[in-house]
């Protein structure tokens, strides 16, 4: 064990080893919560991008990543094609396989490296849908169990797929009634289509939901009468380059139109807002590619992979031209905040001790040790067991039966179990808040009424049944999560097929006081093919409610400020490679005509205007117009050390990937600077982040942090179409080995003027969150 693991095995104040794997019975989770530290996949992989992850009905996660050489470490030159990942607590993992040997990749393949898997379980199968990009396409392989074996279905897509992307990146997604959807595209759009009944290929008409520069990885889930569309922009593998964050849109329909938080239609030609996760300042770059999942206490986590910045690169691939980026698999509570997530309130990618996920419910069990102490019932329960849910309950007999646990779970609880009904005739349900027959509430998978049944009984009298149709074509003999939420007294209830936020039916209703108790857990059966796998319940998270707050200005420094109301300019302002030709200054505007240059790694002929910046923290802001013009322009404001070392934020005009000459306005936050050595050769690189919305006149704001400790500079950005609502983006680092001036840059292609209305400079009142 690592000195790392050794110290979170302490600082969790539970002894891992007691801790109940997937195999035990009820038992009581430990107080406090363990512990984790990203990356998870330390000590097990050397990297693991793109991962998803589900959890099976064995009750143990697994997750899946890109094929990459996962075990450098040990020798190993060679990739692992889509490597599969177990755990029993979604933070210690172990290897478990991967989905295609060399001897087993379809031959349709030609060889193809396989991409961004997604892993969903339907119709009592595991589908394992995976990138082809040497085909540029999508392929799904099937399995009855989590680690195989893999049967593949082919390529999901046409081979005019009607989307104008890359044709990878996919995610499936299942909407209320049953209909499945696909989800796929990278640089620059994404799109989405219908899907066959058995989730093989797409069907029907396409539709783009959304477009940015270097736009990718989608991932859909719904929430609270919205679906939300996750995606990755920017960049996810150039190492300590990578500008990767994750964003989100919203809809009312899974076809969109999806909008971010400031209403701007992800369509749209222009970056968006609606940051999820971006770098932070430690040492994780170009966090993003996420997938979610929702622990046993209804908290959410998103799963994404990031580069640590102190060991960005991995060693070169015998037949890959180009250095691979590390990327291992993190996990960070994933917060819902105004209808809006994100992580841990702002705060971004965790690198220190944080509370582990609830993987342990406070009374319930997988029955996979084929036990039933601490469960006590009528009508006869028996344990039997198969291939991949491993042990399972049923009922000895055709006469209505229930199983409740002898001890009670929390009153504000979620709870959940794994229900089907493989007779003609029979209903299977979850039991919560139980006390006696009399009393008790139940949510019931009816097979005669083909519905969703949830009845509350007080005193021996139904509240009264609430019945939800389920989809026509249920699939009865598989297995379907039945999960039921109380917070005070709002009961809500899903089913679904594998906990992905993609329920086929959702229902909520209000309980009675006399209802709400802290109760017995259990099942409920009529008819003898009902069965149920992995019942329990744990007391139900508490949701964060305020973001971390942004950056905030103090006191304006007049010394480091210029409303640029004289014929010119001050003498603080120096110029490197100009005077610029016609940039001119007064009545409260510097005008400067874009040049046909560019300060860009070694292409470094544009001017750039800088003035020293104060010391210590500080955040500086300028006001720029850049309207008609050629694409390919940009101006904005700079944080300059010399040529191959600055941090710049420009509002850019930019051309899409596969739209036949389209551009994009993007407000692009970069930085240049040496790098390790790679393959081929790149002792300067460049990468950007994307931030925020633009508009003809943009605000910009970079907020600088001195990490003495870290002996680097961190700088943030900030954007705002009104000077009033801003969008804040990642962190970007630069090494402490000179200081940083205030600069400005219009530049790239002539034909435009940019029209600086002031620079303000400010100490910053709040440093840069960590």
């Amino acid at each position: 064990m690592s000195r790392r693991r050794k110290a979170l095995a302490a600082l969790s104040g539970v002894l891992l080893a007691t801790l109940l794997s997937p195999t035990g019975r009820a038992t009581a989770a430990p107080e406090p919560s363990p512990a984790y530290q990203n990356p998870v996949t330390t000590d097990v992989v050397d990297t693991f991008p793109d991962p998803v992850m589900i959890r099976g009905k064995d009750g143990y996660w697994y997750a899946y990543g890109t094929q990459n050489p996962v075990f450098q470490s040990q020798g190993e030159t060679g990739e692992r094609i889509v490597p599969i990942l177990r755990s029993a607590d979604m933070t210690h993992w172990s290897y478990a396989g991967q989905v295609f040997t060399p001897e087993s990749q379809p031959a349709w393949h030609e060889g193809s490296r396989l991409w961004a898997p997604d892993i969903r379980y339907t119709d009592g199968h595991y589908s394992l849908f995976y990138s082809v990009p040497g085909q540029d396409t999508v392929g799904v392989a099937t399995a009855p169990t989590p680690t195989g074996p893999w049967t593949d279905r082919g390529a999901v897509l046409p081979a005019e797929s009607g989307c104008a992307t890359g044709d990878i990146d996919q995610a499936q997604f299942t909407d209320v009634g049953g209909q499945p959807y696909l989800y796929w595209g990278s640089y620059d759009t994404l799109c989405v289509a219908r899907m066959n009944g058995d989730r093989t290929r797409i069907e029907g008409a396409v539709t783009q939901v959304a477009q940015g520069r270097r736009m990718e990885g989608g991932f859909v889930v719904r929430r609270g009468g919205y679906y939300y569309l996750f995606y990755s922009d920017a960049g996810c593998c150039d190492g300590a380059f990578s500008g990767y964050q994750v964003k989100v849109g919203r809809a009312t329909s899974p076809t969109g139109p999806f909008t971010d938080d400031r209403g701007i239609d992800l369509m749209a030609p222009t970056s968006k807002g609606a940051v999820v996760l971006g770098a932070s300042g430690n040492r994780w770059i170009g966090p993003g590619h996420n997938a979610l999942q929702t622990d046993l206490s209804g908290q959410d986590w998103l799963v994404y992979h990031a580069v640590p910045a102190d060991d960005p690169d991995l060693k070169p691939v015998p037949g890959i031209d180009r250095t691979l980026s590390r990327r291992p698999m993190l996990i960070d509570r994933l917060d819902w905040i105004d209808g809006w997530p994100v992580v841990r309130a702002g705060a971004g990618p965790s690198e220190g001790v944080e509370r582990a996920p609830v993987t342990e419910w406070s009374v319930g069990s997988t029955f996979n040790d084929g036990s039933l102490s601490g469960w006590h019932g009528a009508g006869g329960w028996v344990t039997r067991t198969e291939r991949d849910a491993g042990g399972y309950v049923t009922p000895a007999g055709g006469t209505p039966a229930h199983l409740v646990s002898d001890r009670a779970a929390p009153a504000d609880l979620r709870a959940e179990a794994d229900l089907r009904v493989t007779s003609p005739s029979g209903a299977a349900g979850l039991l919560v808040d139980y006390a006696n027959p009399d009393n008790h509430v139940v949510a019931r998978l009816d097979k005669d009424r083909n519905a969703l049944v949830t009845d509350v009984r007080v005193k021996g009298v139904s509240v009264g049944e609430q019945v939800t149709v389920l989809p026509s074509g249920f699939q009865w003999n598989a297995w379907h999560n039945v999960a039921a939420e109380i917070r005070g007294t709002r009961l809500t209830v899903e089913v679904g097929a594998d906990r992905l936020h993609d329920a086929v039916v959702t229902q909520a209703r209000r309980l009675p006081a006399a209802a709400v108790r802290a109760g017995k857990v259990g099942i409920t059966a009529r008819g003898a093919g009902a069965a149920a796998d992995n019942v329990g319940a744990a007391r139900l998270y508490r949701p964060v409610t305020a973001r971390v707050p942004d950056p905030r200005t103090g006191p304006q420094l007049p010394a480091y400020s210029d409303e640029f109301d004289s014929a010119s300019l001050s003498p603080e302002w120096t110029w490197v490679r100009g005077p610029a030709a016609g940039a001119t200054t007064g009545d409260g505007v510097l005008s400067w005509p874009t040049q046909n240059a560019e300060l860009h790694l070694g292409t470094n002929t544009a001017s750039v205007l800088t003035r020293p910046a104060p010391p210590g923290d500080f955040t500086v802001e300028t006001k720029v117009h850049l309207a008609s013009g050629p694409a390919n322009r940009q101006a904005g404001l700079v944080l300059y050390g010399n040529d191959d070392r600055y941090v710049k934020l420009v509002h850019a005009v930019l051309p899409l990937s596969h739209t036949g000459g389209q551009v994009t306005h993007v407000t692009e936050f970069g930085k240049e600077g040496a790098r390790p050595t790679t393959t081929p050769p790149t002792p300067v690189a460049y990468g950007p982040m994307f931030g925020g919305p633009t508009a003809d006149t943009l605000w910009m704001r970079l907020s600088y942090h001195a990490d003495i400790a870290g002996d680097e500079h961190e700088v943030r950005a900030a954007t705002s179409t009104d000077g009033e609502h801003w969008t804040w983006t990642g962190v970007w680092t630069l090494p402490d080995e000179q200081p940083l001036r205030i600069g400005l840059v219009s530049q790239n292609t002539a034909g435009a003027t940019a029209r600086f209305d002031y620079v303000r400079t400010s100490k910053n009142s709040k440093n840069l969150p960590r």
